[in-house]
């Protein structure tokens, strides 16, 4: 029997012929009415992300452990470097949390979660300010310089924020039906948030995870100098934490806090004749063989007229429950040396509370916008597996430097720790954006992957402003007297690939040409545009930006293309001991152009900025007159943030776990890269501004030949660029 009326479905027939929405009241009437309480917004969809891409290991970083120290055989294997073999490794992740979080829950790295337990507990603190953005202050001498946001970043804050809250609960409801799917049974979820957003997350998360809803946690920010006042309205000063479960039988450690003396005073008011503090509580509802118990104890207290209370001592009580109220946790001071100058890091203690609260020892913790690795830094220090995940690359750097010291540390003391893995989708977010229909025919599959190739060649030369050309073996377009190049779409741009376009220049007299690649062959730089340079020939290689994916920022003109950053470096030899000297790191970055700094800059004010390769303060006087133009970036070193050797590079080859969507297999296969294993490094940090520029020596142990060391740079804007230098030890050099 229908329930709407003849003169309804009237109604609804005239609105659908119009082209207009129904009224509200079709929504109960038409669909079967829902007993939770659901948030509406627009763009809401059920439609969830599936895709599964391989995770590719970039780095792997084990700080060797010392011989004799702690037996951490109990956790892993060890071999004679010092360095993990086998067993658990933490998972640094560079990427959109979305496809992570959905290769993860369908992908073969579910499977290698699932074995360790799965995850216990997820701790996110998602932008929920919409006036923030990637902005990072970096130290450049005495300066203080804004980096500002790449272009994936400001693509990820438009996707959270285009459409207001509307585009922000759309963003997050997804994240959170995938987290739901991939949290243990028994896991928990801490969900970081502020008045701006907490009423609306509220009722996401409680439409995601039903009835189970545990606390809404209050955070007093800062507990010593209040907040600031506003105008008509109440100072605010607490930021809120929503935790909620996947089920009701979950893990719960109760946690204390310390009497205040104010409440041993008035509470603890009693003393017996040893001097021992105690109070006095009701008697409760203690069964009556409970009682006698306590009562021979001593631990029973009757009144004149025959009323008995439970004593109980100060001494042995654990402090008061931990409520949901949290005013001992301090923000973050500048002078604290946890502080990483990460504009939403959130103070260590927040977290400890958090972890110690919902998981236990060896347990997976998760944050899947991690910033600067609070998280993970926590759950290091609590003996907790980790995965952390973000999707900017600053972040990353950020989090490595981080736990690279935490695992110093930890060595320090004696305690075990665990090495991690820096991971990222790269290539393989390029074969995603131009994968075929695999249900097609063959010669079909060919044709749909050639014209897509051909319509992100295009996409790729409109973002370079180059004119297409066609007719050539190699070349794709052309750009103000260049010839331009892309590489190839899934693979590295290797030196045959070079030597081909070498080839073709020289056929057709051409003396400059620019390859914009996504990846370049380890070792290629700058020997091969050398080689170039004496046949006549000027190459210019370019990094493709992952922002090309984007549309919006392609009409938008918004995608910067910059020149490989090169590295020198030098070995010295010692018998069969190795050391390398960084001699050299050469970058091109443009973030602005001095015209335009210049035209926008107020008259006494000065504005830093970068300009080929170079970090310039310009200021004007009060006059509007530019009194100085001061490069900051003196000396090639002063752009280097971190640098590390790998001393045996083609030791670990990169063996990626590939699930077959058909039968649920799960192969392995090598990618034809190697993984760079962090064998020594050396970075600044906040407290030691200095770097090294020589290793220690490496021996090889007795082994001699032909050996590929590996030496990665982090810049200090946390770009990455590695050169291979070919040695022969304890042979002729």
């Amino acid at each position: 029997m229908s329930r709407l009326s003849p003169q309804e479905m009237q109604e609804i027939q005239r609105y659908l012929e119009e082209d207009k929405p129904l009224p509200e009241k079709y929504r109960f009437l038409l669909f079967e009415a829902k007993r939770e309480v659901e948030l509406v917004w627009n763009g809401k969809t059920n439609s969830v992300c599936n895709v599964v891409l391989p995770f590719q290991i970039i780095e792997q970083i084990d700080e060797p452990r010392d011989e004799g120290q702690a037996d951490f055989n109990s956790l892993f294997h060890v071999d004679n470097r010092g360095r993990q073999e086998s067993g658990w490794s933490n998972k640094l992740i560079w990427g959109d949390n979305k496809l992570i979080l959905s290769s993860l829950k369908n992908g073969p790295m579910r499977d290698e979660i699932e074995k360790q337990g799965g995850i216990k507990l997820i701790y996110i603190d998602p932008p929920f300010d919409v006036g923030a953005d990637f902005s990072m202050d970096i130290e450049i001498g005495d300066e203080i310089f804004t980096k500002t946001p790449s272009i994936i970043e400001e693509i990820a804050y438009r996707d959270t924020w285009g459409k207001g809250t509307d585009s922000f609960y759309s963003m997050i409801y997804e994240r959170l039906i995938l987290i739901k799917d991939i949290l243990a049974d028994d896991g928990s979820i801490y969900v970081h948030c502020d008045w701006r957003l907490n009423s609306g997350l509220r009722l996401v998360l409680d439409e995601i995870f039903g009835g189970n809803y545990r606390n809404e946690i209050f955070w007093k920010r800062d507990t010593v100098r209040g907040a600031k006042a506003r105008s008509k309205q109440f100072a605010r000063n607490n930021d809120v934490i929503l935790y909620y479960t996947k089920n009701n039988n979950y893990i719960w450690n109760r946690l204390y806090e310390p009497y205040s003396d104010e409440y041993i005073k008035s509470y603890f008011r009693h003393t017996d004749a040893n001097g021992r503090k105690f109070a006095l509580e009701n008697i409760g509802d203690y069964s009556e063989e409970s009682i006698q118990n306590f009562r021979n104890k001593g631990l029973i207290y009757e009144s004149s007229k025959g009323k008995i209370r439970l004593k109980r001592y100060l001494d042995e009580a654990q402090g008061l429950a931990v409520s949901t109220f949290w005013t001992d946790i301090n923000p973050i001071q500048s002078t604290s040396v946890e502080r990483q100058n990460y504009p939403t890091q959130k103070p260590e203690s927040l977290l400890k509370r958090i972890i110690k609260a919902s998981s236990n020892e060896n347990n997976i913790i998760a944050d899947f916008f991690c910033g600067s690795g609070s998280t993970a830094a926590v759950a290091e220090k609590l003996g907790r597996k980790w995965i952390a995940a973000d999707i900017g690359k600053f972040a990353i750097h950020t989090a490595r430097k981080r736990l690279l010291g935490i695992q110093r540390e930890l060595k320090k003391e004696g305690k075990p720790y665990r090495s991690f893995e820096v991971l990222n989708l790269g290539k393989y977010e390029r074969q995603h954006y131009i994968a075929v229909n695999q249900d097609l025919r063959e010669e079909d599959k060919i044709k749909q992957q050639e014209a897509k190739e051909l319509a992100f060649q295009e996409l790729i030369l409109k973002a370079y402003h180059a004119e297409p050309i066609v007719g050539f073996e190699t070349f794709h377009g052309k750009k103000s007297g260049s010839m331009v190049v892309i590489g190839p779409i899934n693979f590295a741009v290797t030196r045959l690939f070079i030597e081909e376009v070498i080839l073709e220049c020289r056929k057709h007299h051409v003396t400059n040409v620019d390859i914009l690649g996504f990846e370049f062959e380890m070792g290629l730089f700058p020997n091969i545009l050398e080689e170039a340079k004496g046949k006549g020939i000027t190459i210019a290689a370019k990094y493709i930006p992952a922002e090309v994916f984007d549309k919006r920022a392609v009409e938008k003109d918004q995608v910067s293309f910059h020149d490989v950053a090169y590295i020198e470096a030098r070995p010295h030899f010692k018998e069969n001991s190795i050391a390398i000297e960084l001699t050299n790191y050469s970058i091109f970055y443009s973030q602005d152009n001095r015209e335009d700094v210049e035209s926008k800059l107020k008259p006494g004010s000065s504005k830093i900025f970068i300009q080929q390769g170079n970090i310039i303060k310009l200021t004007k006087d009060k006059n509007g007159i530019v009194k100085k133009a001061e490069i900051l970036t003196k000396k090639w070193t002063d752009w280097v943030d971190y640098w590390a050797v790998d001393f045996d590079f083609e030791n670990k080859r990169e063996i990626i776990a590939v699930k077959d969507p058909t039968t649920g297999e799960i192969k392995e296969q090598w990618t034809g890269d190697f993984i760079f294993e962090n064998e020594w490094q050396t970075f600044r940090t906040k407290k030691d501004r200095t770097l090294e520029l020589k290793s220690v020596y490496h021996s090889y142990n007795g082994s001699t030949g032909r050996k590929k060391i590996a030496v990665k740079v982090v810049d200090i804007l946390g770009n990455d660029t590695m050169r291979i230098i070919d040695v022969n030890v304890g042979g002729n050099r």
